[in-house]
Parts: C-alpha cells; sequence; structure tokens
C-alpha cells in the first residue's frame, strides 16, 4: 500500500520564484530547483560543489514544446562541483532555451563515479520513455557497471528524487497514461486510473482516458489523415507537433497527452469535435454521461450521510 511522505519546500530567497531547496522525510538525498539568473547567487553553496546530476528545462521558442537535459557532474579537485558544471552550459548555443536547474545531491556526498554514471542513464531513459519532454543530450548517457544491490539502492534513490521533482511540478519523468506508472517498492501499489474510453467516427478511432494532467490516447489510435477546412488551429499544431509519432497510414505511435478529452479528439478526427461526446466506454455512454452520474452519486451519498447523522426523533 502507498503511504504518506513528508517534503519539506525551503523557499531560499523567500520567494517561490527564487531558489528552492526540497527535501523528503528520512531521506539524505536534496533536490534544488535555481532559475537559470540565480547561478551566480548559489555559487557559495557548499552542497552545490560536490557530485551530482542535474536537469535543464526550457521551452522550445518555435515549437512551445518543451525541452530537458540530463547531465552528471563529479567533484573535482579545484572545489568545482555540478554547479560549476551546470555554469559552464551558459555559453552553449544548445542549451540557451534553459531557464531553470534542478539539481540533485546526497548530503552524505557518497556517490562516486559508478553510481552517478548509473543514475545518469536512468533519469535520461526515464525521461524518454516517459515522453513528456524533447530529450536533447546528444548521445545515451552510459549506465556504468553496478551491484545488484548498489542498483537496489540508487533505484530508491531516484524513486525519492522523483517524489521531489514531481513537488516542484516537472512530472517528466511519469508514464503519461496513469495506468501504466510504475511505483517503486517500498510505495507499491495499484495506479488509481480513470476507465478506459473509445472513439469512433470519421475513420478515425482509438483508446483514450482522463488522466490527472489531461486526456491521454493510447499508441495504435487511427487518424483521419485529411483535416476539415474547419479544424481548430490547435488539432493543426498538435498534428505537426506530434508528426514524428503518426505513421504513413496514420497510426498513433505512441501514448500521447492533450490537454483536454476535445484536444484529444480533434486530433484524431481533423475537426472540431466535443470530446465529452465522443468518448465513450465499453457501454456506449458518454463521458459527459459518465462524469454526470459520479456527480449524481457524490451527491446522493452526501444527503444520506446527513440524513444518518440526524437525531431519531423519540415517539410520545
Amino acid at each position: 500500500m502507498a503511504f504518506g511522505r513528508t517534503v519539506q519546500l525551503f523557499l531560499m530567497d523567500g520567494s517561490p520564484k527564487g531558489r528552492i531547496k526540497c527535501s523528503l522525510d528520512n531521506w539524505t538525498g536534496k533536490v534544488y530547483l535555481i532559475p537559470r539568473t540565480e547561478l551566480t547567487r548559489s555559487k557559495d553553496r557548499v552542497d552545490l560543489s560536490q557530485t551530482g546530476i542535474y536537469l535543464l528545462f526550457g521551452t522550445d521558442t518555435e515549437t512551445g514544446d518543451e525541452k530537458l537535459y540530463v547531465g552528471q557532474a563529479r567533484e573535482r579537485k579545484n572545489g568545482n562541483g555540478v554547479l560549476a558544471r551546470i555554469a559552464e552550459h551558459l555559453g552553449e548555443e544548445k542549451l540557451d532555451y534553459f531557464t531553470h536547474a534542478i539539481v540533485i545531491i546526497d548530503s552524505t556526498n557518497s556517490l562516486g563515479p559508478t553510481e552517478i554514471s548509473y543514475l545518469e542513464n536512468a533519469f535520461y531513459q526515464q525521461a524518454v520513455a516517459a515522453g513528456r519532454v524533447q530529450t536533447i543530450n546528444g548521445n545515451d548517457p552510459s549506465p556504468g557497471n553496478v551491484t545488484e544491490e548498489k542498483k537496489a539502492a540508487l533505484d530508491e534513490f531516484i524513486a525519492n528524487s522523483k517524489i521531489l521533482i514531481g513537488s516542484l511540478g516537472y512530472r517528466v519523468f511519469d508514464a503519461v497514461d496513469d495506468a501504466k506508472t510504475v511505483i517503486p517498492a517500498p510505495m507499491d501499489s495499484t495506479p488509481n486510473a480513470e476507465p478506459l474510453l473509445h472513439l469512433k467516427c470519421a475513420s478515425a478511432s482509438g483508446d483514450g482516458r482522463q488522466t490527472t494532467d489531461g486526456f491521454v490516447v493510447l499508441a495504435g489510435a487511427k487518424l483521419r489523415l485529411r483535416m476539415t477546412d474547419s479544424a481548430p488551429e490547435s488539432a493543426k499544431k498538435n498534428r505537426q507537433r506530434f508528426a514524428d509519432r503518426i505513421s504513413a497510414s496514420g497510426e498513433l505511435l505512441r501514448d500521447t497527452l492533450f490537454t483536454s478529452p476535445s484536444a484529444a479528439s480533434n486530433f484524431l478526427i481533423g475537426s472540431s469535435t466535443s470530446g465529452k461526446v465522443t468518448w465513450k466506454d465499453e457501454a456506449g455512454r458518454t463521458l459527459r454521461e459518465l462524469e454526470e452520474a459520479v456527480l449524481k452519486a457524490a451527491k446522493d451519498s452526501q444527503q444520506q450521510a446527513k440524513r444518518m447523522s440526524q437525531p431519531v426523533k423519540e415517539k410520545r
């Protein structure tokens, strides 16, 4: 069963727009969120001069896609470490996009070359597998060679890091389909996924479900290749944005997240649609009907609880 955890966010500059230090109960790791503009101010942080993993986040100015670079840095003899390595990237044109850096360290400074290579590779591979952002590393980081005992400890380190990174609003390592989210031990549990819904309209078809982030269309969906003249501009942009996920025959090759059910159905059908009507369950009930049923059930439950809480009047 999943259990609660306590996350502490320390606003180092007294503002949520500034630097944030994150810690987790009973864990020696630390995660920092540092805006690009605050890197220089952070050079006096001793813990940021040690070995660590860093993630560089930003947005592509042309496409609007989120971008991520995963890197590692080891503590050097001159006293420089992970923060100095990030600063070295400031002059690189391909990394001009990044506005925020996330730094992951172990406060005991016990991460060696083998461990840091494993962590860099794992964070990179999980970001690629999730497919939420464009990962721009030129080469796949080497996974190193760790024992099974060390791997178990590092996987726990990764799981704890992801809790803090997610608490900061970056869910880049989570599968877009909540039903496929894997929660490592000791937080093993079955995700509370929404029911699977289906779409079949105008030669388009596919499966999807609502998620905590929007609406995901599952791989294998079929798009109507020709879009109508009245198709929303957002649907046209999504066709261009996810062009590398669409085969020549119109098959969606990867699970893909959209902002809403309508954005998902517009993408598949290539026209202006109402996702609340187009997406249906196995019984043919529309998403709108399903949501109305849930609201009615909640209201009935509240009324019943209210009636049961009222004292019974004695008969005279």
